[in-house]
């Protein structure tokens, strides 16, 4: 649990870094140049490793035990989550919608585990994740309250984010039942 707790904590921190301490990450650039965003890169791997780490290390402690249909919505809003994810770079209508939709999506993949797992580390992880999201939402809104909203783009543009999604989905899920447990019905290989 150390480990989630540790990699939770240097996750925040590289990315609030810039909006809580800007003069420090100012001098940071300064002194380092290009390579202080290597340096932030390299933290949100470690803490990647950390929170993988520690998840797999975890006992397993039940809190709550999630019904079996939460499977079917896990999965929906996973797929929500990765067209949430393309949505800001996407040509499509859609990229109009949201000031964050690729932190909507962050929210909507954490939301999305909590509800199939119920473990005390799943909590920690995904409940950890999850609360990040609307404090780097309200940094962002305060260092920038004048959100001007993405001209929409064509129709093609939403369609092409929605078989791009699709596929990503998919891949996501293959890679997902290779590491780890299978993530849709009927088992797995």
């Amino acid at each position: 649990m150390a480990l989630i707790i540790l990699g939770l904590a240097l996750w925040w921190g590289a990315h609030l870094f810039k909006r809580v301490m800007p003069g420090a990450r100012g001098a940071m650039e300064e002194t380092m140049g290009a390579a202080s965003k290597g340096v932030i890169a390299l933290a949100l791997v470690v803490s990647i490793v950390l929170m993988v780490l520690g998840y797999r290390g975890a006992a397993f402690t039940p809190l709550y035990t999630p019904p079996g249909w939460t499977l079917h919505l896990n999965n929906l809003l996973m797929l929500v989550a990765v067209i949430l994810f393309g949505m800001g770079s996407s040509k499509g209508r859609a990229r109009s919608w949201f000031r964050h939709p690729m932190l909507m999506g962050f929210a909507t993949w954490a939301i999305a585990h909590l509800l199939v797992n119920g473990d005390v580390a799943s909590v920690v992880l995904f409940g950890g994740l999850l609360l990040w999201v609307p404090v780097t939402m309200v940094l962002i809104n305060s260092g920038d309250p004048f959100w001007e909203r993405p001209a929409p783009g064509q129709p093609a543009g939403d369609l092409r984010l929605i078989i791009i999604s699709v596929v990503v989905f998919a891949v996501i899920g293959a890679v997902h039942g290779w590491l780890g447990p299978w993530p849709f019905p009927g088992g797995g290989s």
